[in-house]
């Protein structure tokens, strides 16, 4: 077997391998400490030689208000930090999240909205006014380019 001064400083691995792994992926600052940990102990099993063990499910994180709250008809509160939002899509995107990677985190339904309904339903207003989704065939027909036929007198 070989001496403590022989084996590799586990920690200092861990930092530089999770150090290499922000480099090139986007983690949100809460998730760091974890990654950390959990690197750190993968190498101190894998340095002991002991049998690798089947990590037990993660524990869902609690959100900051209930599942039920944060829908309403005028905002949507964000689960991770409680603010408010009309539109959640820009926000997930600043902590690095999809819609559906948001959904699976905290175990929500495939329907839960992304936008509060009073600013979808405005925005559904406004572009109905500016004619957008109307068919065109209901409009005039465009007038006919170019020079007028010649007319025989």
């Amino acid at each position: 077997m070989t001496s403590n001064a022989e084996q590799p400083n586990t920690t200092e691995l861990a930092a530089e391998i999770v150090a290499a792994f922000v480099s090139r992926n986007s983690l949100p600052v809460s998730e760091l400490p974890a990654l950390i940990l959990s690197v750190d102990a993968t190498l101190r099993r894998l340095a002991t030689g002991a049998p690798a063990t089947i990590a037990s499910p993660a524990e869902q994180p609690t959100p900051a208000v209930s599942i039920r709250k944060s829908v309403t008809a005028d905002h949507l509160i964000c689960l991770d930090d409680g603010k408010r939002f009309k539109s959640l899509k820009r926000h997930l995107a600043t902590l690095g999240m999809t819609p559906e990677e948001y959904r699976a985190k905290w175990g929500l339904p495939a329907d839960y909205p992304m936008v509060a309904a009073n600013y979808a339903a405005r925005r559904s207003d406004l572009a109905k006014s500016m004619g957008l989704g109307q068919s065109r065939d209901k409009a005039a027909p465009p007038a006919k380019r170019g020079r007028k036929p010649k007319t025989s007198a």
